[in-house]
């Protein structure tokens, strides 16, 4: 399974839900307000399938509140900083995405990372876990004008790391990380391992294949 005919030059990856299981400190975040209000927490699989919609999604789960709400603002702010608190308190690599990093880094196949987690929190975040000085690039979700599911992100990664866009393959565990990488004109893997809701048709996203672990994704390399 290669994407030929263009060999893989570089590799790039959503953050939350594909690298790092974020999941637990994006749930604490939330379940910190809610102790907070006198609510009961939300059990850890339901934040799980909302991490992947941030803020938006957990404040949806814990608050059923919309963006349009008056007072969504406010507790889109409380939680962003009850989370820049906690960030690195629970949020490990997937297990097998140590292994798969290092068989790149053999292999001399770059990787990098495209999220659209706000670089204050992101940057603390990789650089905790020890991935920010071996990343070949790493766009966070305000580096561009505009974030997933548009490709500027995408190909602002492949100009920093020096890559070509049909060299490169993207990985992550939402529709707009697919959608950001065919509009980029880059094949993409869906990380079925990730923050998936029931929901969720990954099959109808338009990639080019799937991932059930990480070391799944060294086939395609």
């Amino acid at each position: 399974m290669t994407f030929s005919p263009h060999r893989i030059d570089a590799v790039l990856f959503d953050l939350d839900g594909t690298l790092v299981d974020t999941a637990p400190d994006l749930g604490g975040a939330l379940n910190v307000m809610r102790h907070k209000r006198g609510l009961d927490a939300i059990p850890a699989p339901a934040c799980r399938a909302q991490s992947s919609h941030g803020a938006r999604g957990l404040l949806k789960l814990g608050f059923d509140i919309e963006p349009k709400h008056p007072g969504f603002s406010d507790l889109r702010q409380e939680f962003l900083d009850v989370y820049a608190t906690i960030l690195t308190r629970n949020s490990p690599l997937f297990d097998g995405v140590a292994d798969v990093l290092a068989a790149l880094d053999e292999r001399a196949i770059k990787w990098g990372i495209v999220t659209n987690k706000p670089a204050c929190y992101t940057q603390p975040l990789v650089e905790h876990l020890g991935l920010a000085e071996r990343a070949a690039c790493i766009v966070s979700g305000d580096t561009c004008s505009q974030p997933k599911p548009h490709p500027e992100p995408v190909l602002h990664a492949c100009r920093i790391a020096n890559v070509a866009v049909e060299a490169c393959i993207y990985v992550g565990d939402a529709e707009r990380d697919i959608q950001a990488a065919n509009a980029a004109g880059m094949p993409a893997l869906v990380a079925m391992y990730g923050y998936l809701d029931a929901v969720d048709r990954p099959g109808d996203w338009g990639a080019r294949g799937f991932i059930h672990a990480p070391v799944d994704l060294l086939a395609w390399v």
